[in-house]
């Protein structure tokens, strides 16, 4: 891997980018009102992902690894689904 921090950044983007957009793709399908943001790199190994939806705010926690395997893997899919509709569900009771 290169020393240039500008091209580490882009070999990161690369490596997270597909996982980030089928996070993404899953947070609009179940809720089109629910803003995500994923931070740019993970921390200690995770993602902390806030959903917001009005005044309510909910993070979750998702494995870097997890990110990278979402696009592939099914069954990583159905569990960050089910945990995203979880946090969803209290986003609406806040």
């Amino acid at each position: 891997m290169s020393s240039d921090p500008d091209e580490r950044c882009t070999v990161m983007d690369d490596e997270f980018g597909d996982g980030k957009k089928k996070f993404l793709d899953l947070v609009t399908s179940l809720d089109g009102e629910v803003a995500v943001v994923i931070p740019v790199t993970p921390s200690r190994g995770n993602f902390l992902i806030a959903l917001s939806k009005g005044k309510a705010r909910k993070f979750i926690s998702v494995a870097e690894d997890d990110i990278v395997d979402l696009p592939e893997d099914e069954g990583i899919l159905q569990r960050i689904t089910g945990e995203v509709k979880s946090a969803i569900m209290e986003l609406g009771t806040a």
